[in-house]
């Protein structure tokens, strides 16, 4: 079979039609073409082409392959986007951002001591919790606890009384987060270290009072964001556990040190676990009978029923959660 025509070989007798290589030029630059006439219709209508009509593999080119191929035009290469580098910075908004209150609703007289009242309490928690810190710093560790048991009682009023007195709000609700991180995430670590002084190696005491102030951190954290729940808490409340750790220190519970120190540790684990635990009104709630033997044991042995009561509560979590397993 002949070849076609435009197959052949290329020889001086023969040469290749000139108009076959304007022809591949147009092919080209056709994608050139359209962008140079979309400028200038838009210019011509008042309308300017947008940057994604102009962004073709063009601008790999140098300068003088475009004026080489026919691929440069200056007012295409005007209205070419330019590189984010170059590109002018942004505008910065320096306008002044709207001041969110720190109490919702009518910020009257009344209700502004109210508000200062219920985080006087606040700070009340915290300013005892360094109180106990400087204390257990100088070896009065009994004192030190009985200023945790204060914070402990500081802390459930203003929660109290924010909601009684309808002055909640979310910038309460930091500060009560805050002043727990102090006085139980910090302060209780300490007192307990300073309990221990002595009675065990310095590493395993500042290892399982380390594990406490980490734990309650995490603990206090993913309270803050997590959904609540008006039945049981996800873990022992770092309140709980300070308070705790604050009657064991205060009463003096006769255990060997190591024990002590493996008890400081789990409590620390108890806190960021997923076990639920029940809420101080629920327990109020129990039938009397069941208050009547931890009442009898403390006027028999304090220390011996407060083990119990502590042990028992500890155990519930994981009660709880078999029983919700199984229900489910």
């Amino acid at each position: 079979m002949p070849r076609a025509p435009w197959r052949r070989r290329r020889t001086s007798d023969s040469p290749r039609p000139a108009g076959r290589r304007w022809a591949g030029r147009l092919r080209r630059s056709s994608t050139f073409a359209r962008q140079v006439l979309l400028v200038r219709v838009g210019r011509r209508d008042g309308a300017a082409a947008s940057a994604t009509d102009l962004v073709t593999p063009d601008h790999r080119w140098t300068d003088r392959q475009r004026r080489r191929y026919g691929r440069f035009d200056p007012e295409v290469e005007a209205v070419r986007p330019v590189s984010p580098a170059l590109a002018p910075a942004a505008p910065v908004d320096d306008s002044p951002g709207m001041s969110i209150p720190l109490l919702p609703g009518d910020r009257t007289a009344a209700r502004r001591a109210k508000f200062a009242l219920v985080n006087a309490c606040t700070l009340s928690s915290l300013m005892l919790g360094m109180l106990a810190i400087f204390l257990a710093m100088r070896g009065e560790v009994r004192v030190a606890a009985l200023c945790l048991i204060a914070c402990v009682a500081f802390d459930g009023l203003d929660g109290a009384l924010a909601r009684k007195l309808g002055v909640a709000s979310p910038f309460g609700a930091q500060m009560d987060s805050l002043a727990d991180m102090c006085s139980f995430g910090l302060a209780a670590p300490v007192v307990v270290y300073a309990s221990l002084a002595g009675s065990v190696p310095a590493a395993a005491a500042a290892v399982a009072c380390a594990l406490v102030a980490g734990c309650a951190a995490i603990r206090l954290a993913r309270f803050n964001v997590s959904p609540k729940d008006g039945r049981f808490f996800c873990g022992v409340p770092t309140t709980m556990a300070a308070a705790v750790l604050a009657l064991t220190v205060a009463i003096g519970v006769p255990v060997s040190g190591l024990v002590m120190v493996g008890g400081v540790a789990l409590l620390a684990f108890a806190m960021v676990s997923s076990f639920p635990y029940a809420k101080l009104a629920r327990l109020v709630k129990l039938p009397p009978w069941l208050w009547l033997a931890p009442v009898i044991g403390a006027l028999v042995d304090i220390r011996l029923t407060f083990g119990l009561v502590v042990v028992g509560y500890l155990v519930s979590g994981p009660v709880l959660w078999l029983h919700q397993r199984r229900a489910a």
